[in-house]
């Protein structure tokens, strides 16, 4: 991304992440650290909240879906305590729907995963003028296709048949690709 187009990180350099991804979190933690930030990280909607009702920070990053519940909570405590917070939802599951559901509830930006660190910097510091650019690494349609069919399985309580109906597949055809690996 062009200098021209990314923001200063500001006086108030200070940024939640919250992701039930273990070692996602943690990369992202230390890649965001090393980038000027001062990081809180969260794993759950109950820790983002309450470090959110704490201190409201002026950035964050926050998942979709969560364990306990959906990182949208997260958006909405964080807008209400802090309304000029710059707010980017990240996920695995990227649907139109979600990403429209958080920019009503007050994020700034959406990113499907997997979004690394210089992505995510883009999507926090873009000036308001100007769209950030595409990611460097987008998913592949095939990558998309394969986290399409997942989510509809995980929907259908991993039922096979009840998922090949849905996806107006044959039931062998979704069992042969749920049993292959995910493509890159």
């Amino acid at each position: 991304m062009g200098e021209r187009a990314r923001r200063e990180i500001g006086p108030d350099n200070s940024l939640l992440l919250v992701d039930d991804d273990e070692p996602f979190l943690r990369r992202l933690e230390r890649a965001m650290e090393k980038r000027g930030f001062d990081v809180q990280a969260a794993s759950s909607v109950a820790e983002g909240v309450a470090k959110v009702g704490a201190r409201p920070a002026a950035y964050a990053v926050v998942d979709l879906r969560l364990e306990d519940g959906n990182g949208l909570d997260v958006v909405e405590h964080l807008r209400e305590r802090r309304p000029d917070a710059r707010i980017v939802v990240l996920t695995g599951y990227g649907a139109i729907a979600t990403a429209v559901a958080a920019v009503k509830i007050g994020a700034t930006d959406y990113l499907a995963k997997p979004a690394d660190a210089n992505d995510v910097m883009d999507a926090l510091l873009c000036s308001d003028e100007e769209m950030p650019p595409p990611p460097e690494n987008p998913m592949s349609a095939d990558r998309v296709r394969w986290e399409h069919i997942q989510r509809v399985y995980e929907l259908c309580d991993r039922n096979v048949s009840e998922t090949a109906r849905r996806l107006n597949m044959h039931r062998r055809t979704l069992q042969r690709i749920l049993a292959k690996r995910s493509p890159r």
